[in-house]
């Protein structure tokens, strides 16, 4: 027997004086009372005003404040209340979402003798039906209409939500509109898009046979939802959608939701490629991006922007927020309405990725706001091979929803109609409370992985069931045809357009690409051309002016009147300002803020990111100050000229992988905003790895996306363990080829200044790598003076300026950061003028000009590579295979399988050894 007792052991006595206390105060009793007490007194006011106004009164059956029904009823009523909350809460786990199999026994628990109701009672009048608009209604009508509602071909997860608006909203919107059906117009445009969907599919696999396309097949109603989500959207004020997908379903999505035409399409279907489509490599066909302007179907324009992704499936999710966000900021003013970021998912990938659960956690933080994401999961049911039962461990591929409180809307891929309805629903709910919402639209996949599997290797059953089902649009159609003439009509009439429509791809009838009108970062994007390798032979001058440089460095160190930082911090920037004054020199920190700040006096963006950036992990930037009586914050690059760039600092949340790929979607919308992320530590950009190969050091060469992107990566051997001391330079450099990015290694304040200022004075964008200092950031020999800012630019290789006659030298040591602090501090303490250091401050692209030029300097000399690294790590391989011009040897640890010793006294010794035989002649 079933367990009802919550409902019939809240004594009637108990629940009279909760309805009391209700009376007297709503917001005294739980929100779940009160909810019931709401729908019971308006159904009582509606049914019997007299009882109703005797309650008001006091005095209902002779009891003061009594409630107007038998204590037999009451528990009646309340069991009925509750069925009706578990619709709304779980009828999602019994509705008809599954196109092609049974749904999985959930235990809902939604049959009535749960409530402790029986079959007597369906006939039975509640006033309970109130809650839901039936009025006092019998328990089967009821029971019938929460059905209908919550457990149809739709099923929606909400009632995890706090905000009792939103849950009005929804709840209004399920037991409205969901119920209201589609106009004449509405279902002729539904039926077109259906029918592109599918044509589009058809004409690939008779024309292409067996090439991978990773089709739409079992998921076409996906078309006319994403139709109806830009179509609605435009009608709310969007003026932008960014789209980002994996390979299922790409190519229908850019042919039939962007226009992209046919022709462009099989061109590379055939393998071809144009000069001014591709460079390098390229990609595949199915990983490309794509922009367009699209009229809706209520002439609205609106621009659509397809980011591309590679297999990595869910790795584009923080790429396209990113670069929403940054579209945001530089065109719509941060006015988030305007642009719309919809990720496609599918379910194998959405519960298996990490990077979707980084994402559901940044939505709501204020560095990494969009507006709200419309998540719309393509629901095959099947993950390459593995069924849903093999792939999550949750009731749903989109149960990450619920960690943000998100509503989930799960849909029957089959039912257009209420795919379409759901699809209008989440998008306004978006613009309206400008958070996620998820649509899993649960279909199903004709094919295997790719047309060239055969699925049946290990869904046996279920393909046997998938190649009996027809198509979303031949459902449709017979839908139509049996509603009556109207839809009839409409029907014979879409089915002649669809075979025409087909036959003239075929016939290879020639489309108009769309239109395109530039968005102004675009424009800035065109005003710079391909990198050459010349350009790589010598930077760019990026010096300021002594009085801007002075100028700057005031307004960096000046704190408004009346704000009281830390003393602690106080002191800090006292002791710049003395540094400064008295020498000229400007530490590490002051360098850095100088670039940043005289990059926002030319009017340009600076956005930084990471853990704990505002300060910096090693407490050194402290770009923002706190005030210690208020808490307040204080930007020290907000004041630096009277009109200036936006300068944009977040501490990120505990994350890499979603963090970066955001920053670098961010990059790529704007060249004209230096974006920064900085790792807490360099060792653990690792947990990154997928953004880093996929997109910062390959996607120039893949898909023409420049980027400016900067990555600050602290980096060096300090007795701290294998997780805090490499940020692995050798993959970095192993990733190198084609100029695709610049590794840096800097050691000097002024230096990292003109590498920051390069990024954005270059007639094009690379991204850069640069391994950061820790303990060095306050070396002495690391601050720079004011000269040194004032004139020239980065340089790539610097000399040793100890060295006084280089007739003298007999050995010369390369190295780059940290390391050449260590060597150079046994160089002076020892007063060794017969051993020179020359520091690689850019290890890629490799500065061979200027190393040829130090090498005639000192001719004779013997060479070598010093290293802290493992001689297995850092850069010692990559500069074998690539600076074969000079015969040098390599000093560095032995090859090890961990970065680094945990023990400092190991570490000690170890650097000890390096330092001994790298001045031993």
């Amino acid at each position: 027997m079933k367990d009802f007792s919550f409902v019939t052991n809240s004594h009637p006595a108990f629940i009279e004086s909760l309805y009391q206390d209700y009376r007297k105060d709503p917001a005294s009793v739980d929100p779940d009372w009160a909810k019931f007490f709401v729908g019971f007194d308006y159904a009582v006011s509606n049914t019997n005003g007299a009882a109703n106004g005797a309650a008001a009164a006091g005095a209902t059956n002779g009891a003061p404040g009594a409630l107007p029904v038998s204590n037999e009823q009451l528990v009646k009523e309340l069991a009925v209340y509750r069925l009706i909350q578990a619709y709304r809460k779980k009828g999602h786990l019994v509705a008809k979402t599954n196109p092609i199999r049974e749904r999985k026994d959930r235990h809902a628990n939604l049959d009535i003798s749960y409530f402790g109701l029986t079959d007597a009672d369906l006939k039975s009048e509640f006033y309970a039906g109130q809650v839901v608009g039936l009025g006092k209604a019998t328990l089967q009508a009821i029971v019938d209409h929460m059905k209908a509602v919550y457990a149809s071909f739709v099923g929606i997860e909400f009632t995890y939500i706090n905000d009792a608006k939103k849950i009005e909203w929804l709840q209004n919107e399920m037991e409205t509109t969901m119920r209201k059906p589609l106009s004449v117009e509405q279902k002729k445009r539904v039926l077109l898009k259906l029918n592109q969907g599918v044509m589009f599919e058809r004409f690939l696999h008779t024309k292409y046979i067996g090439q991978k396309r990773f089709s739409l097949e079992g998921g076409e109603t996906t078309i006319p939802a994403l139709d109806t989500i830009i179509t609605t959207a435009a009608d709310h004020g969007v003026q932008e959608v960014v789209i980002g997908m994996a390979h299922r379903g790409r190519l229908n999505v850019l042919a039939n939701t962007l226009g992209k035409t046919y022709e462009q399409i099989f061109s590379e279907f055939e393998g071809n490629a144009t000069p001014d489509t591709t460079m390098g490599s390229g990609d595949v066909k199915y990983h490309l991006g794509f922009r367009s302007t699209l009229q809706t179907a209520h002439n609205k324009e609106v621009n659509l922007q397809l980011t591309p992704n590679p297999s990595h499936l869910e790795v584009v999710d923080p790429v396209v927020l990113g670069f929403s966000r940054s579209k945001a900021d530089v065109i719509y003013e941060s006015d988030y309405d305007k642009i719309l970021p919809i990720l496609i998912h599918g379910d194998a990938a959405i519960a298996g990725q990490g990077v979707v659960y980084e994402i559901a956690q940044m939505s709501k933080l204020r560095g990494y706001y969009t507006g709200g994401t419309i998540h719309f999961v393509i629901n095959n049911q099947i993950g390459f091979t593995t069924d849903f039962e093999d792939a999550r461990s949750s009731n749903y591929s989109t149960s990450v929803a619920a960690i943000v409180e998100s509503p989930v809307f799960h849909v029957n891929g089959d039912e257009v109609e209420y795919a379409v309805k759901v699809a209008e629903i989440a998008t306004r709910y978006r613009q309206e409370f400008n958070e996620d919402i998820y649509i899993d639209l649960v279909c199903y996949r004709r094919h295997g992985h790719n047309e060239g599997d055969d699925p049946k290797f290990t869904q046996p059953a279920l393909y046997n069931l998938i190649e009996k089902h027809a198509n979303p649009r031949e459902i449709y159609s017979k839908q139509l045809i049996a509603n009556g003439d109207v839809d009839a009509a409409l029907a014979t009439e879409m089915e002649k357009s669809f075979w025409k429509d087909l036959q003239d791809r075929l016939d290879e009838v020639k489309q108009h690409p769309l239109p395109y009108s530039y968005q102004k970062p675009e424009i800035w994007w065109q005003s710079l051309r391909k990198s050459t390798p010349d350009d790589f032979n010598k930077s760019p001058e990026t010096a300021i002016s002594t009085e801007q440089a002075d100028a700057i460095f005031k307004a960096l160190m000046a704190i408004p009147e009346g704000f009281k930082p830390l003393r602690k911090v106080e002191k800090l920037i006292q002791e710049k300002q003395k540094l400064y004054e008295e020498s000229g020199l400007l530490d590490w920190a002051s360098g850095e803020l100088m670039a940043y700040a005289s990059i926002l006096a030319e009017g340009k963006d600076v956005r930084l990111s990471g853990q704990d950036v505002k300060r910096g992990t090693f407490s050194h930037r402290h770009a923002i100050l706190r005030n210690e009586e208020t808490n307040e914050e204080y930007s020290r690059l907000s004041r630096i000229a009277d009109k200036q760039g936006k300068f944009r600092v977040f501490n990120s949340l505990l994350s890499e992988f979603a963090v970066l790929g955001f920053e670098y979607g961010y990059s790529i919308a704007n060249p004209n905003s230096l974006t920064i992320w900085e790792a807490q530590f360099g060792d653990f950009s690792n947990g990154a790895q997928t953004v880093i190969d996929q997109f910062i050091t390959s996607a120039e060469t893949k898909w023409q996306k420049m980027s400016g992107l900067v990555m600050l990566l602290p980096h060096g051997y300090e007795g701290q363990g294998p997780e805090h001391s490499s940020a692995r330079l050798e993959r970095f450099l192993q990733m190198c080829a084609e100029y695709n990015i610049y590794v840096t290694n800097c050691t000097t304040a002024a230096n990292f200044f003109h590498a920051l200022r390069r990024q954005l004075a270059l007639p094009f964008r690379k991204p850069m790598v640069n391994f950061s200092p820790k303990a060095n950031l306050r070396h002495v020999r690391s601050q720079s003076n004011i000269k040194d800012f004032t004139t020239g630019g980065f340089q790539e290789v610097l000399d040793d300026p100890f060295i006084d006659d280089a007739s003298r030298v007999k050995k010369v040591l390369i190295c780059s950061g940290k390391m050449y602090f260590d060597l150079s501090e046994k160089q002076m303490k020892e007063d060794r003028k017969d051993v020179a250091i020359v520091r690689m401050e850019q290890l890629y692209p490799l500065p061979i000009t200027q190393l040829e030029a130090i090498n005639q300097k000192y001719k004779g000399a013997t060479w070598f590579w010093v290293q802290e690294e493992p001689l297995n790590m850092g850069a010692a391989s990559y500069l074998q295979m690539n600076l074969k011009q000079f015969n040098y040897g390599v000093i560095s640890r032995n090859p090890s399988a961990a970065t680094a010793t945990g023990y400092a006294k190991v570490h000690a010794q170890e650097q000890a050894e390096i330092i001994e035989t790298a001045f031993s002649i």
